[in-house]
């Protein structure tokens, strides 16, 4: 029998959103509802899929700005805060790995947070946290908190990072980073590989060369990019 195609990647939108403390630049997480499918319980950035009508009528082939007003949609559904368009930083655009059953092809854009207070609704988001990104990574690592991948390693790179004005500077000034994660199953877990990566687009996990992925395992969470 022929192999099962994937499942189609639904497009979708995220929207990172940072504010400054005197501790350096926290993140909002927000936890999805432990009975939804996709990352039920994990702490995630405010996102969802884009709908028809997130399309411009003048161009409704423009994904970019489909995806642009998805994010602000969303920061302002599931967190009750109001974003612009034009205040949002292309960071990087995330596919699910084809091994899933479910998937989507998401935009990752970055803003600042504003001074409005955060509302969840109780249903699809049931809690929410400010948290530096360091502080959120040691929670993940001790398992007081679930992270699906692309979270965890954009709060990785978000911990170079003082204050949001240079976190939305630098981002900006940055090529996006398109990840096509590519699954493998490993002995206490399993390793994603991203494009760089000398096994991206192998079968062999070790093929020497050049590093760009996530391990996964029981002992704990690890990402290696090398050159």
């Amino acid at each position: 029998m022929p192999d099962t195609p994937p499942a189609p990647a639904r497009p979708s939108a995220t929207v990172i959103l940072i504010r400054d403390t005197n501790d350096g630049i926290e993140t909002l997480l927000l936890r999805r509802n432990s009975k939804l499918a996709f990352h039920g319980g994990a702490w995630v950035f405010p996102g969802g899929r884009i709908d028809p009508e997130d399309y411009p009528a003048s161009d409704p082939s423009d994904d970019y700005a489909a995806a642009c007003r998805a994010a602000v949609r969303e920061s302002y559904e599931e967190a009750g805060l109001t974003v612009q368009t034009d205040e949002l930083v292309y960071l990087s655009h995330w596919t699910t790995p084809i091994v899933l059953p479910k998937r989507f092809a998401t935009w990752f854009f970055i803003a600042a947070a504003g001074r409005g207070a955060v509302r969840v609704d109780g249903g699809e988001i049931h809690a929410h946290r400010w948290m530096r990104p360091h502080d959120a990574l040691d929670a993940q690592r001790a398992g007081e908190i679930e992270l699906p991948p692309p979270t965890f390693v954009t709060l990785l790179k978000l911990q170079d990072y003082s204050t949001a004005d240079a976190a939305l500077a630098a981002i900006a000034a940055q090529e996006p980073e398109v990840f096509l994660p590519q699954h493998f199953k490993i002995p206490g877990g399993a390793c994603t590989v991203y494009r760089g990566d000398a096994s991206f687009d192998h079968d062999e996990i070790d093929r020497p060369g050049p590093r760009h992925r996530l391990y996964m395992i029981k002992s704990g969470w690890r990402y290696e990019h090398t050159f």
